[in-house]
């Protein structure tokens, strides 16, 4: 009796064909042909990885890209809009330093603040966005943040050499080391979480108002070795 095709397929076409399974050609060892495939010891010439270099005006040894393609394009094609976010309207460097620290208010006097110890603050601002961007670093920070606000480190409204309310409260600075970093963007509505006069000292802040005053604003840390500031640095005028 012939199996039937049901069975046929179940012996995995066995009965389909002339040659027992035994003796069909094991596929999971293939020879590719000499100086072709996966057994080359290396690409040929002038190919592949081993290149000592990519051709000249390809690859990565380029001086720059060509006009109008890859990364120094001014932002990307197609879109209409300029990525508005990172497209600031000003821009700011400033150098903290301890000498720069004060205490009081209606008679302040500079405490020396802590020694050793400095930051810089580079900010970028959109003022349409009502947007502040942020990259502080800071060395020989000493003992452990302290501050009434909801961080130790802030933009403060005051002028060279006086004291005044944080505006901005920004995330204190990390890492390991004699180095700390704090990266990011904020966005308004703006909150310190210090109350002066039972409101938020960051109530109602735009950072247009850095822009129209720049000398009035002045970046610090505050650490629990120097409670009134670690360092302190004006914003150019």
């Amino acid at each position: 009796m012939k199996p039937s095709f049901t069975l046929c397929a179940l012996a995995a076409l066995e009965c389909a064909s002339a040659t027992p399974l035994s003796k069909r050609q094991d596929f999971s060892i293939v020879n590719y042909p000499e100086g072709t495939g996966e057994n080359l010891h290396e690409y040929p010439p002038g190919t592949g990885e081993n290149l000592a270099s990519y051709p000249p005006g390809t690859g990565e040894n380029l001086p720059s890209y060509p006009p109008g393609t890859g990364e120094n394009l001014p932002f990307y094609p197609g879109t209409n809009n300029p990525n508005p976010v990172f497209k600031f309207t000003s821009t700011y460097h400033i150098l903290a330093t301890p000498d720069q620290v004060v205490n009081g208010t209606t008679s302040p006097v500079f405490t020396g603040g802590l020694a050793g110890s400095g930051a810089t603050y580079d900010f970028g601002i959109n003022a349409d966005l009502d947007l502040i961007c942020y990259s502080i670093k800071l060395t020989g920070f000493k003992g452990e943040y302290q501050s009434p606000a909801k961080t130790a480190t802030h933009v403060h409204e005051g002028a060279k050499g006086r004291n005044g309310p944080p505006r901005l409260a920004f995330p204190n600075p990390v890492g390991e080391g004699n180095e700390r970093v704090s990266v990011g963007c904020l966005q308004g509505p703006f909150t310190t979480g210090l109350l002066a006069n039972g409101a938020d000292t960051g109530t109602g802040f735009k950072v247009s108002q850095i822009e129209a005053n720049p000398g009035g604003f002045f970046a610090d840390v505050h650490s629990s070795l120097a409670v009134p500031g670690a360092v302190r640095g004006q914003f150019p005028a």
